[in-house]
């Protein structure tokens, strides 16, 4: 039996025009209520996604207000002698408002699901909003969009109950498949009907089908990609010969017209407490070391532009990068500045080589843009990697083209958040040399912020802790960990053992939690609070009768691969496993030759070791 296929033409048509309206609109609607913070976003969002959740022929009725002949835009319409109320056009237009929020609602997840550390680093690299948008957001993107883009066309395709209000039912010119599929039921021709739902059946599915299909293939590719596995090459062990030099600056106060150097006074609230840092950094790498939430990460985000502060100023190299009195904040991308965040944030989507490149000014030739990829993969030790992509490499990999890629661009300050946090410790270690490496010959200031003590210890010259946003003490590493300030920043530092103390005569004080009173050496601070030692520096002795020795009794130990931490109390036995003053921490040769003696032992604190705090 033949039917009148006018109602498949017309479908295709409508749904067709009306997909290629919503891709644009409902991408651009995504992106821009993505970055929205203004004022009535939650009215805007109800607006767009309206459709989605009114009735059909409300949809319809609203259209019909608006486009019929006593409508604004009829009005306007009317002397041009052109009318969108019963044509096609008007069917396009029903399509389109019923699609356009399954369009914007899916590319706005997909946006939604880009990790944010792509965004910042692309910004950090030089790139504008633009270039962020075609380069990063889109690619990564699309699988969504093509998702937003199939469930648009085959929602466009069903309309029914708007196009009936809007565009009515003209056999020819209007009537659409659902349309034919309703008249044929209503008037008895079920074979008909029947011929009309495979057909719609067909297109939509077809359509999910093929997008689903393509996801699949590209993620069977991805799978694929990753089993190609890449053995990590052995690390050249690199000099440590330091170029940097030491700043005079104290944490509290700097002067900002010096030439080189990046300089921080800068404040801002957090939810819990206030950021308040002041510090400067020449050509040396100055580590930040703070419990979590201390404010580390927002100190680096502030020095590159992804966050704002609430008050203060910053300078890198006589240039004022934030000033609010003067009203500055340059945007990331003119700040010269290199950010290397705990993920590496690689482009997943781009090659080693475009990664690299990502940063590089424009204009430069092909040439001059893959001799530049090459210098830089040699200097971290990946010469021949240019045409793999991230999900390719190892995790240690990874990391030094991160680096590659923040350096390439030759910036002016470097940060690092984190860099090795994601990395075993064999591994870590490795890394960690050849970032000496790298850094000795980086003539820039380096921020580096890391939970590892040892590894800040070792990498960076300066150090400034911090508890809950505040400077709390800035100073060579040897000054911080010989003499930390406070009780905080002993801990920071691996400091074990504290009890409050008293100053009671010239050269001694009262340890209280530990009973005994104890002779020092460091001057006496007015505002004493605390004697501390290391575990390590607690010495085990067989001569009672030396100066700061005390009888002390095992209470239990806890064993590490190479070491024993033995919990000690004083003067007495313990009466359970948390009783205990001191642990004291030994090496398993040691160990073998204490564990078998009797109790009492004797403990000796040293005078020399002792750490007086504020």
């Amino acid at each position: 039996m033949l039917f009148d296929l006018s109602p498949l033409w017309i479908s295709l048509k409508t749904s067709l025009l009306a997909t290629f309206i919503t891709f644009f609109l409902g991408i651009a609607a995504a992106y821009w209520m993505l970055g929205y913070r203004g004022k009535g976003k939650s009215l805007i969002e109800g607006i767009f996604v309206a459709p989605l959740i009114l009735p059909p022929t409300v949809v319809g009725f609203l259209l019909l207000l608006l486009f019929g002949k006593n409508g604004p835009v009829g009005k306007l319409m009317e002397p041009l002698g052109f009318s969108i109320v019963f044509t096609w056009y008007g069917a396009a237009i029903a399509a389109t408002v019923v699609a356009f929020p399954l369009m914007y609602k899916t590319a706005l997840g997909a946006f939604e699901q880009i990790d944010s550390n792509l965004l910042r680093v692309a910004r950090t690299l030089g790139a504008n909003e633009s270039t962020i948008f075609w380069r990063i957001s889109l690619p990564l993107a699309i699988p969504g969009i093509l998702a937003a883009t199939t469930l648009a066309f085959a929602r466009a395709l069903g309309e029914f109950g708007a196009t009936l209000m809007l565009a009515g039912n003209i056999p020819g010119q209007t009537q659409t498949i659902p349309m034919a599929i309703y008249f044929a039921v209503e008037g008895g021709a079920i074979e008909e009907a029947w011929f009309w739902v495979v057909a719609i059946m067909g297109i939509s599915l077809s359509g999910i089908i093929a997008v689903n299909y393509w996801q699949e293939k590209q993620g069977k590719r991805g799978e694929d990609n990753s089993k190609f596995k890449i053995a990590e090459r052995p690390e050249r062990s690199e000099g440590s010969n330091s170029k940097l030099e030491v700043s005079s600056s104290s944490a509290t106060s700097f002067s900002s017209t010096s030439s080189s150097g990046l300089f921080v006074d800068i404040e801002k609230q957090l939810s819990g407490f206030s950021l308040k840092v002041s510090f400067s950094v020449l050509e040396e790498s100055l580590g930040l070391l703070g419990g979590s939430g201390a404010g580390k990460s927002m100190i680096l985000r502030c020095i590159a532009g992804i966050e704002t502060p609430s008050s203060g100023r910053i300078v890198l190299n006589g240039r004022v990068l934030f000033d609010s009195q003067q009203g500055i904040n340059l945007p990331p991308r003119d700040r010269h500045i290199g950010f290397l965040v705990q993920n590496y944030a690689l482009f997943p989507h781009m090659t080693v080589a475009q990664n690299i490149a990502f940063g590089l000014p424009k204009g430069l030739s092909a040439t001059a843009i893959r001799q530049l990829v090459e210098t830089r993969l040699i200097a971290v030790q990946l010469e021949g990697y240019s045409q793999r992509y991230p999900h390719q490499l190892s995790g240690g990999q990874q990391q030094r083209v991160a680096l590659a890629r923040a350096l390439a661009s030759q910036p002016e300050a470097l940060l690092l958040d984190e860099p090795f946090s994601a990395l075993d410790t064999h591994l870590r270690s490795q890394l960690e040399q050849q970032m000496v490496g790298t850094l000795s010959s980086y003539s820039g200031a380096t921020v580096f912020v890391s939970h590892n003590l040892e590894e800040a210890y070792r990498i960076c010259p300066h150090l400034l802790a911090l508890e809950k946003g505040k400077a709390v003490q800035y100073g060579t590493k040897y000054d911080i960990f010989e003499h930390p300030a406070t009780v905080g920043v002993a801990q920071l530092t691996g400091c074990k053992n504290f009890s409050s103390a008293v100053a009671t005569t010239s050269g001694q004080v009262q340890a209280v939690d530990w009973d005994c009173t104890l002779s020092v050496i460091e001057p006496i601070p007015d505002a004493l609070s605390h004697v501390g030692i290391r575990a390590h520096q607690v010495i085990i002795t067989d001569e009672p009768n030396q100066e700061n020795t005390f009888p002390c009794w095992l209470v239990r130990t806890s064993e590490t691969p190479h070491r024993m931490t033995l919990f000690l109390k004083l003067h007495q036995p313990s009466t359970n496993n948390n009783d205990y003053h001191l642990q004291a921490e030994v090496f398993k040769e040691k160990w073998a030759t204490l564990k078998d003696k009797p109790m009492p032992w004797y403990v000796r604190l040293d005078p020399l070791r002792l750490i007086l705090m504020k």
